[in-house]
């Protein structure tokens, strides 16, 4: 045998052993701590300090658990991937001082717009001597599902979709659920984008806002179970393009806008109301030219309704 093949087997056997340790190196569980080492494998009995750290011993379509409330840091997730916080005593939370709390970013993936990113049971919070960008910043990926979470202290928007890039026709999503959003300028924004984005809340509350939802180009939202309340400007605004042909649609179900200063604001977009109840608002709805505001007949309306009258379709 050679000295040149001998080299040659030993530097097979090396990168065999380096990519077994690589794969040996990502679970699908791992763990996090307030008293972790992100130097540790992130298990259960040698968990990671932060989020961060975590996620490059997670494989993908894995989860990472929390075992304890504490402070985890702000994370960029660019895979398929589940963050579960603590119950109980307190939240896993994550403090986002002037940076966004959690980046959903797939762009630079071979297959962007596909990651579907799971939080749950999380405290996301921007306090500090400068506040955060974003509770959670969604740039590209296929879905972001928020759970039993808490998102304040923001100063642009406590969830912002900003998808600027195609979905090959198959859309973006977030769904919100049992979540409170307060004190950001923005509770949920769906900003301009090139492909359908769709957002559902059900059974959350979005307070003291500037804009408690605010929904642009090619953006849908529903609104069940919900409230909008204590927003200076609109509790839901709407915004359409009408030279691009892109529209906006609201639907806003059995759920209570109050205390706003415009409950809907409508611009040229189709806002749907079913079992709605817009009380003590500065005035309840606003609509411009080329908008369709339809009422199922089933909706509380107290105070004025500016700029054009609404569809009343009776309910089936």
């Amino acid at each position: 045998m050679t000295h040149r093949t001998v080299l040659r087997m030993f530097a097979l056997v090396a990168f065999i052993f380096a990519v077994s340790s690589a794969a040996q190196a990502q679970a699908t569980r791992t763990w996090v701590s307030g008293v972790g080492d992100d130097v540790n494998p992130c298990s259960r009995t040698a968990p990671c300090k932060t989020y961060a750290g975590a996620i490059s011993k997670t494989a993908a379509g894995g989860e990472i658990s929390t075992l304890d409330p504490g402070g985890f840091g702000a994370v960029t997730i660019t895979k398929n991937l589940t963050i579960v916080g603590t119950t109980g005593q307190g939240y896993g939370s994550i403090l986002a001082s002037s940076v966004n709390g959690v980046n959903v970013n797939d762009s630079a993936t071979a297959s962007p717009n596909t990651i579907v990113v799971n939080l749950r049971n999380l405290s996301i919070n921007g306090a500090g001597t400068t506040l955060g960008l974003n509770g959670i910043n969604f740039t590209s990926g296929r879905r972001v599902n928020v759970e039993d979470c808490t998102i304040f202290n923001f100063s642009n928007a406590g969830i912002n979709v900003n998808q600027t890039g195609a979905t090959n026709n198959t859309g973006t999503f977030i769904s919100v659920i049992d979540t409170t959003i307060y004190n950001t300028n923005r509770g949920i924004d769906l900003l301009n984008s090139i492909s359908f984005v769709a957002a559902s809340v059900h059974n959350s509350t979005i307070t003291n806002q500037v804009d408690g939802v605010r929904v642009r180009t090619n953006g849908h939202v529903t609104l069940n179970n919900s409230s909008v309340v204590f927003c200076t400007t609109s509790g839901v605004n709407m915004f359409g393009v009408a030279g691009t042909g892109a529209g906006t649609t609201a639907n806003i179900i059995n759920t209570v806008v109050s205390h706003n200063g415009t409950g809907l604001a409508n611009n040229q977009a189709l806002s749907q109301l079913g079992g709605a109840t817009f009380v003590d608002n500065a005035v309840a709805i606003s609509m411009t030219v080329n908008q369709a505001v339809k009422t199922y007949g089933t909706n509380n309306i107290t105070g004025a309704i500016n700029g054009g009258s609404m569809q009343l379709t009776p309910a089936q």
